[in-house]
């Protein structure tokens, strides 16, 4: 199944909903990242999280970015997401090894430790919303779920899941958004929490081949789910060596200055992609040169 993302309504629109397959998405990001088993998960429930809020955006060059900054061993993760499904992230330390946690899975809440999650949203004013509140758990869906209703109080539920092969690879990844409007209904709610109560986990669903459809369907039993959208999704990084030497001008003549007297080609190296941009020394003159 490629990676997707459903968006749909339930309950005369008293509740909205997301939910998203990114096995594909969070496998890329593991080989670009060559992240351990747990950093896997962690980077991958922010990937699938950054999708489904990304798709809330109204704009097309709207951006969301997703920070999380811990105490624990991984240090931080970072994802940005677009309203075109499209995601790209990193963690500052990929080969972070824990023993499983008490249930038996991979210990992100360990990884992560305790710390702040932050949600900026830039959609082109003067300046970008910015949320922020302390991690609960640093399981990430329960972070989410707090975040939204504390900073944008709306009442959700988040899900998000990564399950892992023996050899490493990622065998299934996604996650779900539920979120309840103003309006909604005692009964209603009563009945969503009744059918959340029932779920076991995101990967159990996908494990058993549920599509974002069906898993929605499974959540929203008895309150007249219409599906309003599909998307499809992926890992996308927009960096190249153009935007890399805009980067470099930018950084002023005294800086550039610098590295030209040093003599050597310098390799620059993008967070989100980990991919390597080499600049020789006759480039980086013509750098020096554009520099201000």
């Amino acid at each position: 199944m490629k990676d997707y993302l459903v968006r749909a309504t339930a309950a005369n629109a008293q509740i909205r909903a997301f939910a998203v397959t990114s096995k594909e998405t969070v496998e890329t990001a593991r080989l670009a990242h060559n992240t351990s088993p747990v950093m896997t998960a962690a980077l991958g429930r922010l990937l699938s999280a950054g999708l489904m809020m990304g798709s809330m955006l109204k704009g097309e060059k709207d951006l969301l970015t997703l920070q999380i900054k811990g105490n624990g061993a991984a240090g931080g993760l970072t994802v940005t997401a677009d309203a075109a499904g499209n995601v790209k992230g990193y963690v500052n330390e990929p080969m972070v090894l824990l023993p499983p946690n008490s249930q038996g899975k991979l210990d992100v809440g360990g990884a992560i430790g305790r710390g702040v999650l932050t949600v900026i949203k830039d959609m082109g004013l003067k300046e970008p919303y910015t949320g922020q509140v302390e991690l609960q758990t640093g399981e990430i869906g329960d972070d989410l779920t707090y975040y939204f209703a504390t900073s944008e109080q709306v009442p959700s539920s988040v899900g998000l899941g990564v399950l892992m092969e023996k050899d490493n690879t990622v065998r299934q990844a996604g996650g779900f958004i539920l979120q309840l409007m103003p309006f909604a209904e005692e009964e209603v709610i009563a009945k969503l929490e009744e059918n959340l109560k029932k779920v076991t986990s995101v990967t159990a669903m996908l494990d058993e081949g549920k599509t974002p459809e069906q898993m929605l369907e499974i959540l929203l039993d008895g309150l007249s789910m219409e599906i309003t959208d599909r998307m499809p999704v992926r890992f996308y990084c927009n960096c190249t060596k153009e935007r890399v030497e805009k980067a470099l001008i930018s950084i002023g003549k005294k800086e550039m200055k610098e590295i030209v007297e040093e003599g050597k080609p310098i390799e620059v190296n993008c967070h989100f992609c980990n991919k390597n941009y080499k600049f020789e020394l006759d480039e980086l003159k013509e750098i020096l040169r554009k520099a201000k």
